[in-house]
């Protein structure tokens, strides 16, 4: 089951594609951070997905708004898809314990190992104000993405 809109977000410390540590708790205390999970780095939905946020990356900065992708991916394979596409956000390895932290979002497959669709806006209390779900093959809509933002930071 996945965290619904009006509870709290569980909070998580993953590595980033540098590998420096990245704690719910400490982004989103300082604004609202978009956590974006995909399934595989280099996959083609993925990588459009993620080449699109980093395309209009100043319009989530410009609301205000953090942009955190996380997969299941080790962290050494998310900096070559970091450098490859030229993804200057925070890339998390959910690698070890593979998958908590999307399990702990309900966004975790176990049969094929990896994150699923989903995403969550979460606000400087740490709550799940908006989320989006989709299967694997579906591509996230940006728009809806910038909207929920728009609506949260007034």
């Amino acid at each position: 089951m996945t965290i619904e809109i009006g509870t709290p977000a569980p909070d998580f410390t993953l590595k980033n594609q540098h590998g420096e540590s990245v704690s719910l708790d400490k982004l989103r205390a300082e604004q609202p951070v978009l956590l974006v999970f995909y399934p595989f780095a280099f996959s083609g939905i993925c990588t459009g997905e993620l080449c699109e946020i980093r395309d209009n990356l100043a319009a989530f900065n410009d609301l205000g708004a953090q942009v955190v992708a996380i997969s299941c991916d080790p962290m050494f394979a998310l900096r070559a898809f970091a450098d490859a596409d030229g993804l200057e956000f925070s890339l998390l390895s959910d690698f070890w314990p593979h998958g908590e932290v999307a399990s702990a979002f309900g966004v975790f497959d176990p049969e094929r190992g990896c994150a699923l669709r989903g995403s969550f806006l979460v606000d400087t209390d740490g709550v799940v104000r908006w989320k989006v779900e989709n299967g694997l093959p579906d591509a996230r809509d940006l728009g809806d993405y910038l909207n929920a933002v728009k609506e949260i930071s007034g």
